[in-house]
């Protein structure tokens, strides 16, 4: 089962030119994010990440950057839990 979390929040970036083909990412992504386009990885679907930070810890190359534990992400799902209105702070009215 694939889980998708929220639409377009994510703090998850990819520089494919950076990338060496080690598959790391491929392995370590506990929702698939990434797969394999020949000798590249390549995000197969940005909504499903968790922002946890595993591929960015294991990637050699530093392709892969994500804020793990901010973002707009962590503050819908932190208000769903606390009743509070979500704020990420990554603009003046909000995001979220």
């Amino acid at each position: 089962m694939r889980h998708t979390y929220l639409e377009n929040v994510t703090t998850l970036s990819f520089d494919a030119e950076r990338c060496v083909g080690c598959e790391r990412c491929t392995h370590v992504c506990p929702h698939g994010v990434f797969d394999m386009d020949g000798r590249k990885a390549k995000i197969t679907d940005k909504d499903r990440c968790m922002e946890c930070g595993a591929c960015a810890l294991n990637c050699p190359a530093g392709a892969i950057k994500v804020n793990a534990g901010v973002g707009c992400a962590v503050a819908i799902i932190y208000s769903w839990f606390t009743g509070k209105e979500p704020t990420c702070g990554c603009s003046d009215d909000g995001c979220c």
